[in-house]
């Protein structure tokens, strides 16, 4: 038995080994390349590419019930939807499995540690996921559970685990000056909370594009300059730099894992996937098919980009791809605190379950 166990280890790390993967643009995703350490031009001779594969029928999901989880957000609850097949799906790579989330053996191997997620609401999303999967493992385990701004927090005191949230939508700092609200792209006080930490996963994107009432800002400085307004992919990768440069100056990789949640794509233009006239709205299946027609978001180029030039190893979750599949996915109109369409977040149980599938796959082979 214990021969057979070892062997199974030893395939499961050998399948997984490349869990830290990354791709320049949706046609390198083929390759194989291992960002356990960000790449530096080592080629990934063995293994799987988990982030390339496809959604099948899971009998087994969801991996837990809405109505148990006590961390669950009315905007991400899915409870009225008529259908309920999103439920079922589960992701499986082209040429391995991934392994079955056990949300007490992840308590086990961070036993005494403190996690925390950095972002924005699909962080949040992320977050809620997680805590619900591990709390489904062990439901009679006790708990805390504190809700504020910025920091939000979960312990499974036995455990002696902390989950955290630390809301904080562009990384970098909003400060409140004489005009207002002022994006500063240079700055990042705020990362004084983020120290200490065992594990961190980082996530912005979407705040960067909103516009008029949405926008989080009223003016941006860059540098010296004060400006109304700039385009947005340069912020965002003057911003990402900034983080990279706190990542790189205040983080001993000795003692903490860094992640980098991918761009996680929204469906409100169904041009995107050939269907001209629709949204998510009453999607009931994922794409089929290797690729997506509108190709990867741009900010994912940014993000490689930023991550291949830091000195601190930093794992992408490189979830882009597989999520863009799941137009189904998506509270919708369903979600019970939200009004409108919300083509931008996920149902909970949901597609954030299968990030943290791959989080945990990356935890297990390290």
């Amino acid at each position: 038995m214990g021969l057979l166990c070892f062997r199974f280890k030893k395939s499961i790390a050998l399948l997984l080994s490349v869990v830290s993967l990354f791709s320049l643009q949706q046609a390198d995703a083929v390759r194989f390349h291992n960002v356990s350490e960000v790449l530096r031009g080592r080629k990934q001779t063995s293994g799987c590419n988990i982030f390339l594969g496809n959604w099948v029928i899971d009998s087994s999901f969801p991996l837990y019930d809405a109505s148990n989880c006590p961390f669950i957000d009315s905007e991400f609850n899915c409870a009225k939807r008529p259908d309920k097949q999103y439920l079922k799906y589960s992701w499986k790579p082209d040429s391995c499995s991934l392994p079955r989330f056990d949300g007490k053996d992840l308590l086990n191997r961070w036993r005494g540690k403190k996690i925390m997620f950095v972002g924005d609401s699909l962080s949040l999303n992320m977050w809620e996921s997680l805590a619900c999967m591990i709390h489904a493992s062990v439901p009679n385990a006790k708990i805390s559970f504190l809700r504020k701004q910025p920091l939000s927090t979960v312990i499974f005191q036995e455990y002696g685990v902390m989950i955290m949230l630390f809301r904080t939508p562009y990384l970098v700092d909003i400060v409140k000056e004489d005009v207002g609200r002022v994006l500063t792209l240079d700055s990042i006080k705020e990362g004084d909370a983020w120290r200490g930490m065992d594990v961190l996963i980082f996530n912005s994107w979407h705040w960067w594009v909103h516009t008029g009432k949405s926008q989080g800002w009223d003016y941006i400085r860059d540098g010296s300059k004060l400006v109304k307004n700039m385009d947005r992919f340069d912020a965002y990768l003057k911003g990402m730099t900034t983080w990279a440069k706190w990542v790189d100056l205040n983080v001993d990789p000795s003692r903490t894992k860094v992640f980098f949640q991918g761009i996680s794509p929204t469906h409100y233009q169904g041009k995107e996937w050939n269907e001209p006239k629709k949204s998510c709205s009453g999607q009931q299946e994922p794409l089929s098919g290797s690729t997506y027609p509108a190709g990867l978001p741009p900010a994912t180029t940014i993000v490689n980009n930023v991550l291949k030039n830091m000195r601190t190893p930093v794992s992408l979750l490189d979830i882009t791809l597989l999520s863009q599949f799941r137009k189904d996915a998506h509270p919708s109109v369903y979600a019970a605190g939200r009004s409108g369409n919300d083509c931008s977040h996920w149902c909970l149980p949901g597609l954030p379950d299968t990030w943290n599938q791959l989080l945990y796959a990356a935890q297990i082979t390290t």
